[in-house]
């Protein structure tokens, strides 16, 4: 006789290994950040490595090939961006005025509304300046600062590595099974590699899109610096969700700050309203695709979860990791109501009217076949 567990033992079980998880997640971020955009990167150049491929190039220097033009690429956006922020860096004294009159403004709003004067306010923001300054400290600006450097560097070899020991981790993945399940993991191994080429290639698309309507759309109004904040916009709108909303309020702020005009900062929140209302029912659907669908709430939960376990580059994980633990539920039994509860297939039925929902499957198929 096989004793199953009851549920509350069950539940507590996966509370605990979620929480070992995550505790390894928070620990580990160093190496799994690196490691989690190399993979994806390394995806995503696998087809110009099949190109170059092609050519009778062989492989060691065609991967080569494949990451010294992502790095030229990389670091191409990088000088266009720094060569922006330079010139935005030059009216500096202008915004640092215009934030002196907000900031004044802001001080006569709260006394006003909150009853808090202008000297109680001033010790606030004393106290946590010095509270952010005492918990960062010098070494911890070092460490911020050498972290990310090894970071970038480590990235590139990852990549490298990841691309050229491709084969050997196919087989190793595929010899954990058992021969039975070989032609299961094969095709979710081609679905996850699928779906995060067509996520990310969607992204950049959609990415390239948005910055391009958002720099359109504030070259229109007049707004300042229209080149720079239309790709900030559209960097931030990578963070699902909560990206889009970043990228009104710094571009809203940033507006005012240079124009003093509180219509421009209107216009502008206008603008990028109508590129998020274009993203969010023609660009993503049509661009990005049915292959990765993910209801709002999960993606929303993972993004602030990754957020608070790693920082930035955990938001930016989170939807291809979750996406690609969907594609591994949907093609394991045991798994599969995870995989339906993490995508956007919601079922007619309503649960709370009492009806079986099995039960009513089971007796249609069994009138179909009697139809029949």
């Amino acid at each position: 006789m096989i004793r199953t567990w009851p549920l509350y033992a069950k539940l507590a079980m996966l509370m605990l290994l979620l929480f070992l998880l995550f505790y390894v997640i928070y620990l580990g971020q160093q190496i799994i950040l690196p490691l989690g955009f190399s993979f994806l990167f390394a995806v995503l150049l696998r087809p110009l490595e099949v190109a170059l491929l092609r050519l009778r190039i062989p492989r060691v220097i065609a991967i080569l090939l494949v990451i010294t033009i992502a790095l030229l690429v990389v670091i191409g956006i990088i000088i266009f961006i720094s060569s922006q922020i330079a010139s935005f860096m030059s009216d500096i004294p202008a915004v640092k005025r215009n934030l002196e009159d907000l900031g004044r403004q802001s001080q006569l709003w709260i006394d006003h509304t909150f009853h808090l004067t202008a000297r109680q306010q001033d010790v606030l923001l004393e106290q946590a300046k010095s509270e952010t300054v005492n918990n960062l400290g010098a070494m911890g600006t070092f460490n911020i600062i050498t972290t990310s450097l090894a970071t970038l560097t480590l990235i590139p070899v990852y990549v490298f590595l990841f691309m050229y020991y491709r084969t050997l981790l196919l087989r190793f993945a595929t010899q954990l099974f058992a021969d039975e399940h070989f032609s299961k993991v094969e095709e979710i191994i081609r679905e996850i590699r699928y779906v995060v080429q067509h996520y990310i290639t969607g992204l950049l698309t959609e990415t390239t899109i948005v910055a391009i309507l958002n720099t359109v759309g504030l070259v229109a109004i007049g707004a300042p610096y229209a080149v720079l904040l239309g790709l900030v916009g559209a960097i931030l709108n990578l963070i699902p969700y909560i990206g889009g909303l970043l990228a009104i309020l710094l571009t809203a702020l940033l507006t005012f700050t240079n124009t003093g005009s509180a219509e421009t900062m209107t216009w502008s929140i206008i603008v990028y309203l109508l590129v998020q209302f274009i993203d969010n029912n023609f660009l993503v659907p049509y661009i990005i695709g049915s292959r990765v669908k993910l209801n709002a709430l999960f993606s929303i939960v993972g993004v602030l979860l990754g957020g608070a376990l790693c920082g930035i580059g955990g938001m930016f994980l989170s939807i291809p990791i979750i996406a690609i633990f969907k594609v591994i539920c949907d093609r394991i039994d045991d798994l599969k109501p995870w995989g339906q509860l993490l995508g956007d297939d919601v079922p007619t039925w309503n649960p709370l009217s009492g009806k079986n929902f099995r039960r009513r499957k089971k007796t249609g198929t069994q009138k179909s076949a009697e139809t029949k």
